[in-house]
């Protein structure tokens, strides 16, 4: 009997496969394993001898997740990008052969960011992700979408550049959608380049206002001074 299972996990978290159960002792349990870029490696447990066989499997990343005599479940912790790829828990008893594959697609959360260029548009970016994202833009406008793969280890960044031409638009939002979760930013465009200024009928009265202030000291003044003048000349 065999059974596929597709699996998807989180990168750097734990993840456990378990054999499928039967109701006669196994005889022998056999872990395959086919990782991409990598030769194909095993483990296995004998119950007849209790003796674990690790052929050549290196990655200290991927055991036994228990006693194999007691759970056969293999244990991948922490789980990586590389790991990637078929695993097939092969299970003889006395019964048959029985077969379950998992294929196991990592999953990595892209890092979104979003900024506005110098030339007035606005760029989203989901960088490193697995598998690649979605972005979609509110409001919609005269956008241009790009992937570029990373270093060849299965993740993707996938950046989308955005304008809004002869339309009163001041804020938008990039949404990015991914298997791991979704994530929006917003952004006020042309943020920073706003000036404050005055209307000129306001310049006018704040001139008016200091001009008047300006006469009436420069008239307490004088005033100040004629009286002192006179002052003087009644004494003598």
């Amino acid at each position: 009997m065999s059974v596929k299972t597709s699996l998807s996990e989180l990168v750097d978290t734990k993840a456990v496969l378990t054999c499928r159960p039967v109701l006669w002792l196994s005889v022998l349990v056999t872990w395959e394993i086919v990782l991409r870029d990598k030769p194909p490696c095993f483990r296995a447990y004998r119950r007849d001898t209790n003796q674990t066989i690790g052929g050549n499997c290196t990655d200290k990343r991927i055991t036994w997740a228990s006693r194999p005599d007691e759970n056969p479940a293999l244990q991948i912790d922490p789980v990586a990008i590389t790991h990637d790829g078929n695993y097939t828990c092969q299970m003889a008893t006395s019964d048959g052969n029985f077969h379950h594959e998992y294929h196991l697609q990592v999953l990595v959360p892209p890092e979104v960011t979003l900024v506005q260029t110098e030339k007035g548009t606005a760029v989203c970016k989901a960088a490193v992700g697995k598998p690649a994202a979605q972005i979609f833009w509110t409001p919609e406008g005269d956008c241009a979408t790009e992937q570029e793969p990373y270093w060849g280890n299965g993740t993707v960044t996938v950046q989308s550049t955005c304008r809004w031409e002869d339309r009163h638009v001041l804020n938008v939002s990039c949404s990015v959608s991914h298997l791991t979760g979704n994530k929006s930013l917003s952004i006020e465009l042309n943020k920073g380049v706003r000036t404050l200024g005055f209307p000129g009928s306001d310049l006018l009265i704040i001139l008016c206002v200091k001009s008047s202030l300006l006469l009436v000291i420069l008239v307490f003044v004088g005033f100040i001074h004629f009286q002192r003048t006179n002052d003087c000349r009644s004494r003598k």
